[in-house]
């Protein structure tokens, strides 16, 4: 098997993704951790790097013991997120934090299992992440066909600012803030959560599913920001992304992304954000044995 990953901040030196791979004897673990945009107006726990950053990569490190350990996804995940939970405690330091400053993350990861020629795969997700499957004949899969509800209703608020003439990106944001910190607040503290949060009102309310990977399949994991090739720009259909990053690797495919970026910063789509941290992980398996 293969894998490649790439993980690119939308703005230099800061990135709230994380895009990586874990491997045990008997599994190998695909993970896409897709860092929330705070809604703070300043950071509490660590001004260096980022509230938002410093979680999913304490997360990112925090899960891959909870693997070698043994533990289930969803068992590993609380183990990780309880263990970043006391960390952020002592990072705070006696200090209140509010509510809608908490950082979360959207998470999409794969557990392929060898079984026959081929894996099985495990699927634990949370939020708007992407997983695509191409099996050996070329047909590629949507394994979570997940739409954030939330989305369209942002670009409903900033196109009615739009036509109110309301085009200051900071002006705009003033008046988006009372509505996406409310949301904030609902995704840290609703029982059964679909965002990776820091202490989960019970158990995380993750979509799972199981699927089974022929030899000589292929996964693509991707932030929403990377898939915007597809869903936002329209530059791609899933298999022609697919084909893009397997005939000609993962930058290929982030360059146009940011190339595109660049081109439509001032008339593209109705977005909160006009460019977008990216990150994805192709994992080919072997093909079939002789």
């Amino acid at each position: 098997m293969h894998i490649d990953s790439i993980s690119d901040g939308a703005q230099p030196g800061h990135n709230e993704d994380w895009a990586g791979s874990f491997r045990t004897p008997a599994r190998t673990e695909l993970v896409v951790i897709d860092g929330g945009t705070s809604v703070a107006d300043r950071d509490y726990v660590a001004p260096d790097e980022g509230d938002v950053v410093w979680f999913v990569t304490r997360f990112a490190a925090a899960l891959g013991p909870a693997i070698d350990a043994g533990l289930g996804q969803r068992e590993a995940a609380h183990a990780a997120v309880e263990q970043v939970h006391r960390e952020f405690l002592a990072r705070c330091a006696g200090k209140e934090v509010p509510l809608y400053a908490w950082p979360i993350a959207a998470l999409s990861w794969v557990r392929a299992h060898r079984h026959g020629d081929g894996h099985r795969l495990e699927l634990f997700c949370l939020g708007d992440c992407k997983i695509l499957l191409r099996r050996p004949d070329g047909e590629v899969l949507d394994l979570d066909p997940f739409v954030n509800p939330q989305e369209a209703i942002l670009r409903t608020e900033i196109e009615k600012l739009r036509r109110e003439g309301i085009h200051d990106a900071m002006a705009r944001q003033a008046r988006l803030t009372p509505m996406l910190r409310a949301r904030r607040e609902f995704q840290n503290s609703v029982a059964n959560t679909n965002s990776l949060c820091l202490r989960p009102n019970g158990a995380f309310g993750a979509r799972t599913s199981t699927f089974e990977a022929p030899a000589g399949s292929a996964i693509l994991v991707m932030s929403d920001g990377f898939y915007r090739l597809v869903d936002t720009y329209a530059l791609h259909t899933p298999h022609s992304l697919f084909r893009l990053c397997m005939e000609h690797g993962l930058p290929a495919a982030l360059a146009q992304l940011r190339d595109n970026e660049a081109a439509t910063r001032a008339t593209g789509p109705a977005l909160v954000k006009q460019a977008d941290d990216a990150s994805a992980i192709l994992w080919r398996s072997d093909h079939p044995r002789a």
